[in-house]
């Protein structure tokens, strides 16, 4: 991966990670950050799946927080707001999206460490 990807998805990465200390103020960063991850990884040439993996990300963050917002522009749900509790499956996109990319991160993470520390096999002949 080139120096520039690696860059935009490096920070991408640290923007859904100090937005997850607050998922409902942070969804800006959250959103902003898989944005810089897809990017990152289209740029980069990583292979299809990856790049798939973190556009679905970037799909679902936007149409959760698009949802987030609208909710919230009109009141939110439960209590007195007059909507149902129901309404917040719509908050679901948002949620998977997040998820899948800490997921990713800590996967990333394991496979770094994995590497630093269990040396690489090499095959005897």
């Amino acid at each position: 991966m080139k120096r520039g990807p690696q860059i935009l998805l490096g920070v991408g990465i640290a923007l859904i990670l100090i937005g997850s200390l607050d998922p409902l103020e942070g969804s800006v960063l959250i959103l902003l950050g898989s944005g810089l991850g897809a990017l990152g990884t289209h740029f980069g040439r990583a292979d299809i799946p990856t790049r798939k993996y973190w556009l679905t990300i970037l799909i679902l963050n936007a149409v959760g927080v698009g949802e987030l917002w609208q909710l919230s522009a009109f009141g939110g749900f439960g209590g007195k707001s007059g909507h149902t509790w129901w309404w917040g499956l719509l908050l679901l996109p948002y949620v998977m999206g997040w998820l899948m990319a800490i997921g990713w991160i800590l996967a990333a993470t394991g496979r770094r460490l994995r590497g630093m520390v269990l040396p690489r096999r090499t095959s005897q002949t």
